[in-house]
């Protein structure tokens, strides 16, 4: 098996990986992925493309994500690590395919308009 590299986004996260094969280690900016995702749901969602293509201890996954908040990261590596895993096993796509796993989320935040408070939020209206 060779090492692949892929990235992946979701709102302003941004998570290049680098995933070769080893036992299963997973290193998120230079810290272990339970360090840096602390909550059992995010950990979850990092390893869900490995664990849906029967493949957590085959690899070892190196990590670097920036920008956005801690889910968005997560999000943003678990469809980096579903690309990079159909990069080398073109045959785990229908499987990472039916649980969503390979279509990147487009949803941004909507940008703040003028004369608005928010997005779409308006000042209050006062009729006298």
């Amino acid at each position: 098996m060779s090492t692949t590299n892929t990235s992946g986004r979701r709102k302003t996260a941004v998570a290049r990986i680098y995933l070769g094969a080893g036992s299963g280690n997973i290193t998120v900016n230079g810290k272990d992925y339970k360090e840096y995702f602390p909550t059992l749901p995010l950990q979850y969602i990092v390893t869900q493309s490995l664990a849906v293509s029967e493949s957590l201890a085959s690899f070892d996954v190196k990590v670097n994500v920036h920008g956005g908040g801690v889910k968005g990261q997560a999000e943003a590596v678990r469809l980096a690590i579903a690309k990079a895993l159909v990069e080398l096993d073109p045959e785990a796509k229908p499987a990472l395919r039916a649980k969503g796993l390979m279509t990147r989320d487009s949803r941004m935040v909507e940008r703040k308009k003028p004369g608005r408070r928010k997005a779409r939020k308006r000042f209050q209206f006062s009729k006298r």
